[in-house]
Formats: C-alpha cells, structure tokens, sequence
C-alpha cells in the first residue's frame, strides 16, 4: 500500500517512538525526510540519524531519539501542510511556535528551514510541520 503522506508517516513514527521511550526508530529514506531530519538535529531535538542500505535502490533512515533527564526532548510534533490542505504562509504572518521556545519547519526555494533561518533569510513557504 503507497504512503499518501510520507512525511507524516515519519513525524508518527518518532512521536510514537519517544511515547514508547525508544532510542532509535526507523523509517523509509526520502530526500524530503532528510531535510527535515537535518533541521531537527541541527536544532537540537534528536541525536542524530544515519541513512541505510536494505537493499539496492531502497534505503531505510535510522533516527536517535534524544530525551533529557527521562523525558522526551520533542513535546509535540505536529504535522501542519497535508496533502489533501497545503499550507503556505509568508514570512511575516508566519506565528512564533509557543512564544520562540519551538519552531515551524518550512520547505522554502532555499531548502527545508526552520522558521527562525527563514526570518534571517526573509523567505516564506510551506509550512511543514511544528515541533515543541
């Protein structure tokens, strides 16, 4: 069965995973989803990730998942642009995630940023996903 919505697939897969109180969770490699994953590592809310090879023409990412004194870094992660409803937004009617203390993930004609990249690159887009 084909994934309608690949990216949310993942964000439940590590939503699920930290419930679950899980050091790593899989989940099928796409470009999009390592651009995201990028982001989240590069703002602190998982340890890391390592893209594998299943087998020829099909790989698998590995995703750590990073908790702080037991609890789970990420709060919430929630996915906003679906594919049946895209949401687009520009740069100055982009909301601030929970007062700054979480972030919007954009797809941008400069890439997968976080809304805090897009503002000092003053660029807009789809807005993805937000994590707390």
């Amino acid at each position: 069965m084909a994934l309608s919505d690949p990216l949310g697939d993942m964000l439940t897969r590590i939503r699920n995973g930290q419930r679950a109180r899980m050091n790593a969770v899989d989940s099928p490699a796409s470009r999009l989803r390592v651009n995201v994953l990028e982001v989240l590592k590069r703002e602190g809310y998982i340890r890391g990730f390592a893209q594998e090879e299943v087998r020829p023409g099909l790989a698998s990412l590995k995703i750590e998942l990073k908790y702080h004194e037991g609890e789970p870094v990420i709060r919430s992660i929630d996915r906003v642009s679906k594919p049946g409803r895209r949401v687009y937004s520009k740069i100055a009617d982009l909301p601030r995630v929970y007062n700054g203390l979480g972030i919007s993930i954009l797809s941008t004609p400069r890439g997968v940023l976080s809304d805090n990249e897009a503002r000092a690159q003053n660029v807009g887009g789809e807005v993805l996903c937000r994590v707390f």
